[in-house]
């Protein structure tokens, strides 16, 4: 029932677990395996609370319940499969849900970061009772050890902070990848962010480490405007009380931004970030839309307007390029991950995390095991 081989030691851990649809998440035990063949078992140091999670506890993913919570992670090797020669136990990780499979049509063609066949750990861990587990984004790393694919860690240096540096695994690489890599801001460039979440002020983070110059923070709560603004933006449009359309053409001399990112994946943001920009210029959407979700534009503005319109998953990133780079810009002080750390927290603090992604006070809650 575990889909472990005969003789697999089986290791008792605390983690957080949401046993069906809008239960709350609980502190359980359960098994985790010793790997097998092209896996790795690591020790969770931090995992922030992100709205992913969120969303596998409403159902909003899937219905493969029970779900093992957690995937922005920072862990510590502990033992390797056989077959694995690239990590060694002791070697500090960051956790990522995006292992190439180095065979896929994109690999073959040097694109790595669009991977068609990302991978996970192939055994299965469970509850104390046998019952599979499903782990959230093929990690689940609310839980004091978890078990992943060897591609799944990427190797960094253990003298940094590892919540901030964590944070990667994620959400801050969305943003911050949303700007470098599918944006692709050049120095000089303007760039407005619509929506001032942890996904939104990543991306206006990175803008500043890319270069631009003018980088516009827009989002209807005047707090979350100041948060950005203390974070890179040189900016800030309460949307609330103005219209963004205009404020970014005011702001970049009645043209419109360079590259404007989509940061909340509603069709009313889509289409600000789509007039925002200048002519020839780039719309990133990088906020999730939900599936009834349809989009309404006049074919001759996408063709008049020229430029392109592109979508960011995951940031478009290559963990192993892009991670241990970022780490060494937050080691050389030009990215501030730490700012991202609203509180640090325990396990059993996960379901009133959650609770507090509703008020919009926190950027990042990270669990420390």
């Amino acid at each position: 029932m575990t889909n472990a081989p005969r003789g697999t030691n089986m290791h008792e851990v605390r983690a957080v677990v949401v046993r069906e649809k809008n239960a709350p998440a609980t502190v359980e035990t359960i098994l985790v395996p010793d790997p097998g063949p092209g896996e790795a078992l690591v020790d969770v140091l931090t995992c922030g609370v992100c709205h992913t999670d969120l969303h596998y506890k409403l159902g909003g993913i899937g219905n493969d319940y029970p779900y093992l919570l957690g995937h922005e992670s920072t862990a510590v090797v502990s033992s390797v499969g056989p077959d694995v020669t690239d990590l060694k136990p002791g070697d500090r990780v960051i956790l990522n849900w995006r292992a190439v499979c180095g065979q896929c049509r994109a690999c073959a063609k040097g694109q790595p970061q669009y991977c068609f066949a990302t991978h996970n750990a192939t055994q299965k861990m469970t509850l104390a009772d046998g019952t599979p587990l499903t782990a959230a984004l093929g990690i689940g790393s609310f839980a004091e050890k978890t078990l992943v694919a060897a591609g799944q860690c990427t190797k960094i240096d253990d003298d940094v902070d590892p919540a901030a540096v964590g944070l990667l695994g994620c959400g801050i690489m969305a943003g911050i990848g949303a700007t470098i890599n599918t944006g692709e801001v050049k120095r000089g460039e303007s760039v407005a962010v619509i929506g001032c979440g942890g996904v939104g002020i990543a991306a206006i983070a990175g803008a500043k480490l890319a270069g631009a110059t003018t980088i516009i923070a827009v989002d209807l709560d005047p707090a979350k405007v100041e948060l950005a603004k203390s974070l890179g933006a040189t900016h800030g449009v309460v949307s609330r009380e103005t219209d963004p359309v205009e404020a970014i053409r005011d702001l970049t001399g009645g043209f419109g931004a360079d590259v404007v990112i989509d940061a909340v994946g509603r069709p009313e943001t889509y289409k600000q970030a789509f007039y925002a920009r200048d002519l020839a210029g780039r719309v990133v959407l990088v906020g999730v839309p939900t599936p009834e979700m349809t989009l309404d534009l006049p074919l001759l503005d996408v063709f008049g307007r020229g430029g392109s319109l592109k979508s960011s998953w995951y940031g478009d990133c290559l963990p192993s390029r892009d991670f241990p780079m970022l780490v060494e810009q937050f080691k050389l002080g030009r990215l501030p991950l730490d700012a991202f750390v609203t509180e640090r927290i325990g396990l059993g603090d996960v379901e009133a995390a959650f609770e507090k992604m509703h008020s919009g006070t926190v950027l990042r809650s990270v669990v420390e095991i």
